[in-house]
């Protein structure tokens, strides 16, 4: 799992649109923190330390401790909005956590042992078919990543979620099938090869020698 961090905020007294644009004039970003059986919390956090951990990457899956006025509060980040003309940051929500909070969370996919993979030494091409795994888990327990190993993989060969280690207690949000994750394609050259041979062998079996048409 990812290093736990923790941030400072305030409790916000006034909500809306005209607080909002104040908090954020003067460096702050409005963000409500809720679940766990508890009224929702509307907080101000500091706008340059939330926007480091978000574009530091994990931030979606990296359990935070916010103390909101000396009560602190686990939590996970859930959603967060941008400017998008300006990609600024203009909102977060959080979701309170405790030991039994199971969560749904996208897990990025890391692929290792491209050097021992026969299929991409041949000049074939890793296709990423899903750069993260949606899983449903224990709040606690969120992996950092997936790993898939490409040894020994040749060309038309795949990665399948049934490859990947889950950790005790996760699942794929996907249950009804074994999905790719990943494949070893042939590089477009080789491909073209392989119709033309194809082409040329259909072409001969087709033709026929002018021996067996005399003795009809």
């Amino acid at each position: 799992m990812s290093n736990s961090y923790e941030l400072h905020a305030e409790a916000r007294e006034r909500v809306g649109k005209g607080s909002a644009r104040e908090l954020r004039r003067n460096g702050k970003i409005p963000a409500v923190i809720y679940g766990d059986n508890k009224p929702p919390l509307s907080i101000a956090l500091p706008y340059k330390e939330v926007t480091m951990k978000i574009h530091a990457g994990g931030f979606m899956t990296t359990i935070a401790t916010i103390d909101v006025d000396g009560q602190k509060h686990r939590v996970l980040p859930k959603d967060y909005q941008l400017d998008p003309v300006r990609d600024f940051t203009m909102h977060v929500d959080f979701l309170r956590i405790s030991k039994n909070t199971m969560v749904t969370v996208d897990v990025p996919v890391h692929f290792e042992n491209e050097d021992e993979c026969p299929g991409i030494s041949r000049g074939g091409v890793l296709n990423i078919v899903r750069h993260t795994v949606e899983i449903n888990c224990p709040a606690n327990d969120i992996p950092e990543a997936f790993v898939a190993d490409l040894t020994g993989l040749d060309l038309g060969d795949g990665i399948h979620i049934s490859n990947i280690n889950l950790p005790e207690g996760a699942e794929p949000t996907i249950t009804d099938r074994d999905f790719t994750i990943a494949t070893i394609a042939s590089p477009a050259g080789l491909k073209s090869e392989d119709n033309a041979a194809s082409d040329e062998d259909e072409a001969t079996d087709d033709e026929t020698p002018a021996e067996e048409a005399g003795e009809e």
